[in-house]
């Protein structure tokens, strides 16, 4: 079949091409534009390959570059981000975007950086974050929440009013990073009886951001690919791109190597065209990792589900459908520090990303990532392919196990693109295939030199035809491109496979060849008198070679050996150096003669630099000048060195640890006349029906929406009460206890899917009629539920007593009245009183309130004893404060340093000794660790919050939930591999020091 012929077949079923695009709406600015391919900036058709970064779960504003310059290193041009709305707006019509949660350190440093911004600001996120970014105050609104109801609307406002104002200040109008704007999140399913999709509702939010200044193209985010919802084009709520995101291997994290039957999408392009076939194909969020629950398997298992296979497979079928708005989350996910994570998480958010949460680059689907963006990078061709939809096997290689996808051009100059995958992508098999291609010299039959081409296990490769190589063009080539650079003395090409699989490219031209390295098949192909091209065939081994066709260098590689590339562009200029070498390589520039890198080293290393340009004479990498020698290819060879540092790291087990009593509440001559009276005789929170009890016991309805629940009961006894009945509520993994003046009645020490419990206890000892008596019961609030559903208002399931009543022995009950309730959480509840830290870091612990748990604590006064440590026991149930101080001198100018807090958890424990610990550094609540249900036993804490040349304050609060009490087995801070880093130096975030607090209770 002649070319023409096979490229209009694939027109057809494609349905749609991109030789005539198609005509945009109307924008409010020139700079973001777009046609059916893909978004322009200021002229220039772009990728937009993003990952979703929450500035809100790394609090240090100084490590946003790093973070930054790792999106950019792996060659994602774009982050993602969503706020939180409860973060900035504790205190309601109080709008707080002070310190760690001023976002215009995270713009500058993503403009720094070279990276583009996609705001996403809410107000509703979801992110698997407490109440889905709604503040817990919006438990007490009247109307249903994401609906067109006043009063929710109403409340949104200021916040959006001030966020936008700072987002449309660094908008990329205004000179700014920030390139698109997403006003709502999985706007897609809604509860019966309420109006949906509401137009009304979604134009209102638009409506917001754009009173406020926004002027960026409007995109959306539909949960199902198949929503449809608010599309361009339908009117009121329409928004300019629609998206949809993905999650195909879901968040079986139990079954890390088996993948979902069925759930690798190949109607997805389809669909878009169906919907929006004027608009470029859009995912604002695809899967980089998986979350995990309480009692989960750890994200180190979550990480081998969401492994380098995963990128390739399932990111090279999105490339197959032709996405060129495309945002993976999350990239880096970061730490739900200081309670503002949801139920169904725990402390750590590390979502077995690409970045994991103490920043490391290790992972190996980090290095897959950066081989798939940097050839798009490369390849604009990309942009303007069309994809074909039909998904037939036996056209373009006669092994129906396989599956190509072609996207191609109508003409041959920008490259056609063939996606190939296993038909059955569950299969763990090695299938051998041969491709029948249309190409400029004609229909090819490949591999030409003879033999077959192979598809390992869980592999995708991206072959292409056509494909422009600076003043080159492949004719083809089976091996996958990393990148190509034009250099002012050659081309280089770098190109890689699988460890012994058999490759072959072909360049169209009749060229010798020089090769070094394994030897290569080479063979002039002359189709006609007019046609000719030169072909060359190879084994992939770990040995490079290095094949030259005049001024075209191409390096074959092994994919384990490319994964050691890195392709910086050099700041201020469209060219990229490549480096072979280093466990990073942040960035490149030049400044006169001189060249700097800014790179990391975790060993001893060679870099190889190739493509350094003319004129430079002079290297300096992390601004020291460099010796290097240049090698018979022209490149600059430099030995690094690393030695790893010697780190002193305290002895926790040995620190001098300060205790105090943190349930004082139970004591007998304890005073709660201080507390907020529970006298709401109704509640407005529209989730749950009418009250069970005489007054409201919902914390949410009191201002208290984080951390630990104390509720006080009052009664006067009759003699006869024999039984409390108490149904609790605290999301999942909650825990609850009980005690009867200071006598324990019992506990709930909770479960990985509970969030609800009910238990009657028996009062141990006979009350005495006439006597006063008060029950204190303790509930952990693990945070509050997201609002997935729209107007099913699940964020505002309450948090603390739902139901309580006192039985006497003949099983009847006493008045529900009869008991006059207190209640508190933090102190000051929506006016809390740690502006630095935000309104979810403390609850309402005695030491929390009290303020104990920060840096400098009146540790050795009257207040605290030296004569207890977290390891020795708790002799019986309670809550007991340990906290203490070490300094750490650690080289963090030149190392960057991973420190983890981890508990030890070897050993099952005893029933009745289960407990639940909160960890405090400087501070900051940075570890909720719950015995027996797990299962994050480490907990990162990054520099900046740990002083690494200072004095810090560490604070374990240990609540025994068991009759015989607990202890800690083990507590230690342990150091990962030291990184030789070319990171700017870390700011210590100050977030003050203890002080008496006014009105402590």
């Amino acid at each position: 079949m002649r070319l023409l012929s096979i490229l209009s077949a694939v027109s057809i079923a494609a349905g749609l091409g991109h030789a005539e695009t198609l005509k945009t709406p109307t924008l409010l600015q020139d700079i973001v534009t777009f046609d059916n391919s893909s978004l322009f900036i200021n002229g220039e058709r772009l990728m937009i390959f993003s990952g979703e970064v929450h500035p809100f779960r790394l609090p240090v504003p100084s490590l946003w570059l790093d973070l930054f310059q790792k999106v950019k290193a792996l060659g994602l041009n774009t982050v993602s981000f969503y706020l939180d709305w409860a973060l900035l707006e504790g205190e309601p019509g109080v709008f707080r975007g002070e310190g760690i949660f001023d976002y215009s350190t995270f713009f500058e440093a993503a403009q720094e950086a070279g990276i583009y911004l996609i705001a996403r600001p809410g107000p509703y996120i979801n992110a698997e974050a407490s109440g889905g970014g709604f503040p817990g105050w919006l438990q007490r609104t009247k109307g249903h929440l994401r609906t067109a109801d006043s009063e929710f609307l109403t409340a949104t406002d200021n916040y959006i009013a001030n966020i936008d104002k700072l987002i449309a200040k660094y908008q990329i109008t205004n000179g700014g990073p920030i390139i698109l704007y997403q006003p709502e999140n999985e706007y897609t399913g809604a509860a019966a009886g309420i109006k949906f999709p509401d137009p009304d509702y979604m134009q209102y939010v638009i409506d917001q951001a754009r009173d406020a200044g926004i002027v960026l193209p409007i995109i959306s985010n539909d949960a199902s690919w198949k929503g449809g919802h608010n599309l361009p084009g339908s009117g009121k709520g329409e928004v300019d791109i629609y998206g949809h995101d993905g999650y195909p291997l879901g968040f079986d994290c139990k079954n890390p190597t088996t993948w979902p039957l069925g759930n690798l999408i190949t109607q997805y392009r389809e669909q878009h065209l169906n919907f929006s076939a004027s608009t470029p194909y859009t995912v604002p969020e695809f899967q980089g990792g998986s979350f995990d629950p309480w009692g989960g398997y750890g994200f180190d298992q979550c990480g081998q589900l969401m492994n380098h296979e995963q990128v390739r497979v399932f990111y090279k079928n999105m490339f197959a459908s032709g996405v060129t708005i495309f945002n993976l989350y999350m990239i880096f996910g970061g730490t739900n520090w200081g309670n503002l994570g949801h139920p169904g998480g725990y402390t750590s958010y590390d979502y077995a990303t690409a970045i994991a949460e103490d920043r490391t680059v290790s992972r190996e689907k980090y290095s897959e990532l950066k081989l798939e963006a940097n050839f798009l990078k490369v390849s604009p061709g990309y942009l303007t392919a069309t994809p074909d939809i039909s998904n037939k096997t036996g056209v373009y290689s006669p092994n129906t196990d396989i599956t190509v996808t072609a996207l191609v051009h109508y003409t041959p100059t920008g490259g056609s693109f063939f996606v190939v995958r296993h038909t059955d992508y569950q299969t763990l098999a090695s299938t051998p295939y041969t491709l029948s291609l249309p190409t400029s010299a004609g229909s090819l039959s490949i591999p030409i030199l003879g033999g077959s081409l192979t598809l390992s296990r869980r592999d995708s490769k991206i072959h292409v035809t056509d494909y422009p190589v600076g003043d080159h063009k492949l004719v083809y080539s089976t091996a996958e491109i990393f990148t190509w650079q034009k250099f002012s003395d050659r081309t280089v090409l770098f190109v890689y496979g699988g460890e012994g699989e058999t490759h072959e490219l072909a360049i169209a031209e009749e060229v010798k060849w020089k090769s070094t390295g394994p030897p290569v098949q080479v063979k002039t192909i002359k189709k006609d008198a007019n046609k000719s091209f030169t072909a060359v065939q190879w084994k992939t081994s770990s040995e490079r070679r290095i094949l030259k066709a005049g001024n075209l260098h191409i390096y074959i590689l092994g994919r384990n050996s490319a994964y050691n590339y890195w392709a910086p562009q050099i700041a201020d200029t469209f060219s990229s150096l490549i480096v072979n070498g280093g466990y990073l390589i942040r960035s490149a520039s030049i400044n006169g003669a001189s060249l700097s890198l800014q790179a990391d080293f975790n060993t001893t290393t060679t870099l190889e630099l190739i493509g350094v340009p003319r004129g430079v004479s002079k290297l300096q990498i992390n601004g020291e000048t460099t010796k290097y020698r240049v090698d018979s290819e022209g490149n600059y060879i430099v030995k690094i060195d690393y030695k790893v540092p010697t780190l002193s790291l305290p002895d926790l087990s040995k620190a001098k640890w300060s205790y105090i009593d943190s349930l004082p509440e139970i004591q007998p001559d304890y005073d709660d006349s201080a507390w907020p009276s529970a006298n709401l005789k109704s509640t407005n929170n529209t989730k749950v029906g009418p009250l069970k009890t005489p007054v409201s016991l919902y914390a949410s309805d009191y201002g208290f929406h984080t951390g630990a629940l104390l509720f006080r009961g009052h009664f006067t006894a009759t003699g006869a009460e024999t039984k409390l009945y108490i149904s609790t509520i605290g999301g999942k993994a909650f825990g609850s206890s009980v005690w009867l003046n200071s006598s324990f009645v019992g506990s709930w020490p909770g479960s990985g899917a509970a969030s609800v419990h009910d238990d009657t206890y028996s009062l141990t000892s006979p009350l005495v009629a006439g006597k006063n008596y008060v029950f204190t019961v303790l509930v952990d609030n693990m945070g509050l539920n997201e609002d997935w559903t729209v107007g099913d208002d699940t964020m505002k399931l309450p948090r603390g007593i739902l139901d309580y009543a006192l039985f006497t022995s003949t099983n009847t009950s006493v008045p529900k009245s009869d008991i006059t309730w207190t209640l508190t959480g933090n102190l000051g509840g929506e006016q809390y009183r740690d502006k630095s830290r935000g309104p979810l870091n403390e609850g309402g612990l005695y030491v929390e309130r009290q303020g104990y748990h920060l840096p400098s604590p009146p540790g050795f006064s009257s207040a605290f004893s030296t004569n207890s440590t977290p390891f020795t026991r708790l002799s019986q149930p309670g809550v007991a404060f340990y906290t203490t101080s070490f300094p750490l001198s650690l080289p963090s100018s030149q190392f960057d340093i991973p420190l983890n807090f981890v508990f030890d958890n070897s050993t099952s424990f005893e029933s009745g000794t289960e407990y639940r610990a909160w960890l405090y550094v400087n501070g900051f609540q940075y570890g909720r660790y719950v015995s027996h249900i797990g299962p994050q036993t480490a907990f990162p804490v990054p520099e900046g919050i740990l002083n690494y040349n200072g004095e810090n304050w560490v604070g374990v609060a240990v609540w025994a939930t068991g009759k015989k009490g607990a202890k800690v087995p083990g507590l230690n801070l342990e150091a990962g591999t030291p990184v030789r880093t070319g990171r700017e130096e870390v700011e210590v975030v100050d977030g003050g020091h203890w002080e008496r607090r006014e009105g402590a209770y």
